[in-house]
């Protein structure tokens, strides 16, 4: 018995471990800047918030007043802010129509192109929007919120739980969010 659970608490020490070095690894285009961009690369002090994205689907549309009012309250106090679309082919036309995009949007921020959908796999990402929270922890960046940006993707004057936005506050504040997650409502992720 002493031996099963040895082996099963090592199991999850290697798993934990491998989990923060492929943070390590993970790169993507950025459609805005044309520029390769590391995870490591765009988080600031306390932390990066990665919202996975496409303007084909009508809920990132209705959350996008929501993204960039919380990009507006927290960047100017240590979070990065990046959207990440998972069903996008890296090739100039693609990046051309996602520069055009977050210029018409007024989003403003990176937005990466994850054509193998690595992002997405590691963080085990299957709706969108959906918001991965990442803050400083002792061993690198850790996922400290996953999930929903509110309970209400519809109509934000309906919203009552500001899901995303408390554990942003919390993080900042170097707390762990009392929430760590809540599932996300939005478009499925194609799997190519």
């Amino acid at each position: 018995m002493k031996l099963v659970f040895v082996s099963l608490l090592l199991l999850l020490g290697l798993s934990s471990t491998s989990y923060s070095q492929n943070f390590n690894q993970l790169a993507a285009t950025d459609a805005v800047s044309g520029s390769l961009k590391t995870l490591t690369g765009l988080a600031k002090e306390k932390g990066v918030l990665l919202i996975f994205h496409d303007p084909s689907c009508p809920f990132a549309k209705l959350y996008e007043s929501r993204i960039k009012a919380l990009k507006t309250k927290f960047e100017a106090q240590g979070i990065g802010f990046v959207l990440i679309n998972p069903q996008a082919q890296n090739n100039e036309s693609e990046l051309n129509r996602f520069r055009a995009y977050i210029d018409e949007s007024g989003l403003n921020m990176s937005y990466l192109i994850d054509e193998k959908q690595e992002w997405a796999q590691l963080f085990q990402v299957s709706k969108i929007p959906e918001g991965i929270l990442l803050a400083p922890g002792k061993t690198g960046l850790a996922v400290v919120y996953k999930g929903a940006i509110d309970n209400n993707p519809q109509l934000e004057s309906a919203v009552t739980e500001k899901y995303l936005e408390m554990a942003l506050t919390q993080a900042v504040r170097g707390e762990k969010p009392a929430v760590p997650q809540v599932r996300a409502v939005g478009c499925n992720i194609r799997i190519y």
